[in-house]
């Protein structure tokens, strides 16, 4: 496989009122960061799934895939395979994780590639305390005709997307810190920030 990253951050944050999550720190260091530093050793490129102006990613330099619908993160993730497709055919799969997950672990790539190669699988999610996570997942390109097929019936969830389909899920310890933790409010980017610190 060749695996393309892909972080999802095509929000609104209205939770947050209106600041953009992938931006706020959580240890000093902006979520986005952590997120690419994560994502870089595991992946042939990165790119950024957003909505609006993609000039504020510039520091990034990294591509900024217009997520035009709004329509939540597996119409952001239709749209971004359709990308990797047309400009990037070298990759065979794509890695795709929401920006604001901070603690985001080292082995995501490693660990859904396996469950990914271990059987016929539609895709490869992971999973953390009984939670899927199919916002943190392994696509192949090819299954963005299967979503784009969900879309236009007016499904926007992937765990309605996904009923049916066989796929391959991963599990990760949620304890002491569960890898997927997401933040949507000012008050769990402060318990985040917290459990940054004393770790």
């Amino acid at each position: 496989m060749k695996i393309a990253g892909l972080i999802l951050a095509g929000g609104t944050s209205r939770r947050m009122g209106g600041l953009e999550k992938a931006f706020l720190p959580v240890g000093g260091t902006p979520m986005l960061t952590r997120i690419v530093g994560i994502l870089t050793p595991q992946c042939g490129l990165i790119a950024i799934s957003a909505n609006g102006d993609p000039a504020r990613f510039a520091a990034y330099d990294l591509p900024v895939i217009a997520d035009r619908a709004t329509r939540g993160p597996m119409s952001g993730l239709a749209d971004s395979l359709d990308w990797f497709a047309a400009n990037h055919p070298e990759m065979s799969h794509v890695l795709s994780v929401p920006s604001d997950t901070p603690f985001l672990p080292d082995d995501l790539g490693v660990r859904l590639v396996a469950a990914l190669e271990a059987g016929d699988a539609f895709c490869a999610c992971a999973a953390s305390g009984g939670h899927l996570h199919p916002v943190a997942g392994l696509w192949p390109l090819e299954a963005r005709h299967a979503l784009h097929d969900a879309i236009a019936r007016g499904v926007y969830s992937f765990h309605a997307a996904l009923e049916g389909k066989n796929v391959a899920k991963t599990e990760w310890n949620p304890v002491p810190v569960d890898p997927f933790y997401n933040i949507n409010t000012l008050e769990e980017l402060a318990y985040a920030d917290a459990l940054r610190v004393g770790l």
